[in-house]
């Protein structure tokens, strides 16, 4: 994960190589029969996105008073959960895209049914990562990944393709709520339910962490929909202007360029102005370990700026 500040480059340096290593740990050897589906799953993960979730996962460990590698494993998990969905997308049924982390998706090199099954590979693994993070993670991460969720979300993404339905910013927040922000809030609340291994989170806590990823998610898509329009292959690592290809439903093709940056912007500043409340939210439940919740707040302000000033 780029741009943000120090806090958050800090953060990336230490646990982007453990995120790394847990995908590894994690995927079986590429070696090990099926040899083809195993060694589609490693290219599909490897070498990496943003790791915007699996991060995520790990700062809303750290943020709320856990050890963030309590959550690690569940963070590969998440990560896991995020490619097969990218994977899907990119199928001919789907996006049809022939370009994803820089270079060809997983379809065009392995074939489509073998990438069908990378994806439900990797959502399996997914839920036995998170499971390592108790039986709250896993419900809260079928909430968000399913049709209440993300997958919901995709499907709507589709309905709304060339002009159908309605064309408003209340049915593109509705879409990016749920096709993007679900995984996103849901990877902040399974990182603090590892970090808090097995107890209950407090309600005010997780309605906020839940109003956080909120912002954020709205602000990384909208963010994203703008990317699509002034970004280049290089720097986005798939093709661009594929949502104007589709007649995607997105919030510049309703509000504007201008408007749409400007409001990832504002949902971005609002995540930022959560976050110490967050933290001092957190730092009263874990009582005297709070202390260890220097630096959080800056954090989570980071990990904001971060959603809307990144260029991939």
């Amino acid at each position: 994960m780029t741009g943000g500040g120090a806090a958050l480059a800090a953060f990336t340096r230490t646990w982007a190589p453990r995120i790394e290593a847990a995908l590894g740990d994690l995927l079986p050897p590429a070696d090990e029969p099926p040899v083809v589906l195993h060694e589609a799953m490693r290219y599909a993960l490897f070498p990496g996105g943003k790791r915007l979730r699996p991060l995520l996962t790990l700062v809303g460990c750290a943020a709320t008073g856990g050890d963030a590698g309590r959550a690690l494993v569940a963070a590969a998990g998440i990560e896991c959960l995020h490619t097969y969905s990218l994977v899907h997308d990119d199928l001919p049924c789907m996006d049809d895209d022939a370009l994803r982390r820089g270079r060809p998706t997983c379809h065009t090199v392995y074939g489509e049914a073998t990438a069908l099954l990378v994806g439900d590979a990797l959502l399996t693994c997914a839920f036995g990562a998170v499971a390592t993070a108790g039986a709250a993670a896993v419900q809260r991460l079928a909430l968000a990944a399913g049709s209440r969720g993300m997958v919901g979300g995709q499907m709507a993404d589709l309905e709304a393709e060339g002009g159908r339905g309605a064309r408003d910013v209340a049915h593109v927040a509705w879409i990016h709520d749920r096709k993007t922000g679900a995984l996103i809030t849901g990877a902040l609340v399974v990182g603090a339910l590892a970090g808090a291994a097995g107890a209950p989170l407090p309600g005010a806590l997780l309605q906020l962490l839940e109003r956080y990823g909120d912002c954020l998610g709205r602000a990384f898509q909208i963010a994203d929909d703008c990317l699509d329009l002034t970004g280049s292959a290089a720097e986005l690592g798939k093709n661009p202007n594929a949502d104007a290809a589709h007649d995607k439903l997105t919030w510049p093709a309703v509000a504007g360029l201008e408007a749409s940056l400007t409001m990832a912007r504002q949902l971005a500043g609002e995540a930022g102005a959560i976050a110490p409340e967050l933290v001092r939210c957190a730092a009263a439940w874990r009582g005297a370990a709070g202390a260890t919740l220097d630096g959080a707040g800056a954090l989570l302000q980071d990990f904001a700026i971060a959603a809307v000033e990144r260029r991939r």
